[in-house]
């Protein structure tokens, strides 16, 4: 791949440059560094026609065969690994190692997925009747990804809608286009054509593709205010979408942990990936035993923590992915200098170029403040005491996210009891973020509909026809 920045869309198995097109910025320097193909929309229509044609074909292939491709993917990322994660540290912003795994959790999750199977379900074979249940591709569908993590969330749609026999065309974010082109059109070869269509474009991209007529499931990730819309725009033709949408994502710390062992783990959880994971923790509940000793070590641990370009060696946190988000961060920060919340780090915009803001966090804010209540996606982190179980479980479930949540203790059976509590599809016990391409997860409450991942993300593109036959018949 090498040096080349010439990025093409990939509809029906060939390069598309594009009518028309639009910049891409290196967060690091809040520079335009490249171009990228702006989709007009007959550019779009093109792509799902390509899709729709390709789907007859398709869906007919022997799932082995499926599986054969989807090995392939993973194999040519796996191969062109480390130009692909240079090319995502320069537009997501996120330092080297973290980009690889982006890129390398994509080829783990494509591989992993073809080790699936599509199930079949028998629920009645006697003299009278034979009834099966079978599950279909849904058709054509439209996968659109967010800045984050863009190669690896977009294999978490991508490796189960092609596994189950759907075409897809994909959208990455405006703001993070150019890997995922480049991944397009190294695996033009591998994928048959119009299955695999990836185009780009701003912010008019996204409604165009989930209200176009010839698309059949939405699978989206992003904010819960974008969820709402795109949802809203399904709702009139009812097409079928997953929605894995925003989390506030508590940490419950309990006073039998050892501070100093847990201090290291805590920190990334919240402060991985610049704070940028819709499952990082978001508020962090401590314990009044160990709350002082506790919040000492995160501020000690931080200071050693070296934030800046994500291409430079030795960078830990890299920028805040784009302006809007970077301007939304600083506005949570105001806030609570205005309303006089106590910092305990940090707290102030970096004077460098690019979306840089320094770690910080933030003591005993009260519950009501709007960086405990919203989803802060940036690196700040407020830190809350509490003493009573019950009243932390109700606060950490008071919201109208309930994406993931995490529990830190020494006694494991007490954790799984706190978790069993709290309202969220995911918990963690001395852990966090730990995702499987074998295991499903979904968001409650705001944070979702559907799920992705193993079998019950599979069925997510499956369409279930059931097929009853009748023995016996006495005119047959």
């Amino acid at each position: 791949m090498g040096a080349d920045m010439n990025f093409t869309m990939t509809i029906n198995g060939k390069a598309v440059t594009g009518a028309e097109k639009f910049g891409v910025e290196n967060p690091a320097l809040g520079e335009v560094f490249a171009e990228a193909p702006n989709c007009t929309q007959a550019e779009l229509d093109e792509a799902v026609a390509a899709a729709r044609a390709a789907l007859p074909a398709w869906r007919k292939t022997p799932i082995e065969k499926r599986k054969e491709v989807m090995l392939a993917i993973a194999g040519v990322i796996a191969q062109n690994g480390e130009e692909l994660a240079r090319l995502l540290t320069r537009e997501q912003g996120k330092p080297f190692e973290q980009a690889m795994g982006d890129v390398l959790g994509g080829a783990h999750w494509f591989a992993e997925t073809a080790k699936l199977d599509i199930p079949e379900v028998v629920s009645q074979d006697d003299d009278e009747r034979y009834t099966v249940t079978r599950y279909e591709p849904i058709g054509v569908v439209a996968a659109i990804v967010p800045w984050n993590f863009p190669i690896i969330l977009a294999a978490f749609k991508l490796a189960p809608a092609l596994l189950a026999g759907n075409t897809i065309v994909l959208k990455p974010a405006p703001t993070t286009p150019l890997t995922t082109l480049k991944l397009a059109e190294l695996i033009r070869d591998v994928v048959p054509a119009g299955v695999l269509n990836v185009v780009s474009g701003d912010d008019r991209l996204g409604p165009w593709l989930t209200g176009h007529s010839g698309i059949d499931k939405i699978s989206f990730t992003g904010s819960t205010q974008t969820g709402r819309k795109v949802m809203e725009g399904a709702s009139k033709e009812l097409k079928k979408v997953t929605l894995e949408l925003g989390g506030n994502d508590a940490a419950i710390v309990m006073p039998d942990v050892n501070v100093e062992a847990v201090a290291k783990e805590l920190f990334w959880a919240a402060f991985q990936n610049t704070g940028q994971i819709c499952i990082a923790t978001k508020r962090m509940y401590v314990h009044k035993d160990i709350y002082e000793p506790l919040k000492a070590a995160l501020v000690e641990y931080a200071k050693t923590v070296k934030v800046g370009d994500g291409s430079q060696q030795g960078t830990q946190i890299g920028p805040i992915q784009n302006k809007a988000q970077y301007q939304r961060v600083l506005d949570l920060i105001q806030d609570s200098k205005d309303k006089g919340y106590k910092f305990l780090i940090g707290g102030e915009a970096s004077e460098v170029p690019g979306y840089f803001v320094p770690v910080t966090i933030l003591d005993n804010p009260p519950e009501d403040a709007r960086i405990v209540q919203e989803e802060q996606f940036g690196p700040v982190l407020p830190l809350m005491s509490f003493d009573n179980l019950d009243e932390v479980v109700s606060r950490a479930n008071d919201t109208i996210y309930g994406l993931g949540a995490s529990v830190w203790s020494a006694d494991i059976a007490k954790a799984q009891e706190i978790a069993d509590q709290l309202e969220t599809g995911t918990v963690w016990i001395n852990e966090t973020q730990h995702l499987s391409p074998l295991a499903s997860f979904g968001g409650a409450k705001q944070s979702g509909i559907g799920s992705e991942g193993g079998e019950h993300g599979l069925l997510e593109f499956c369409q279930p026809k059931t097929t009853n036959i009748r023995r016996n018949a006495t005119f047959a």
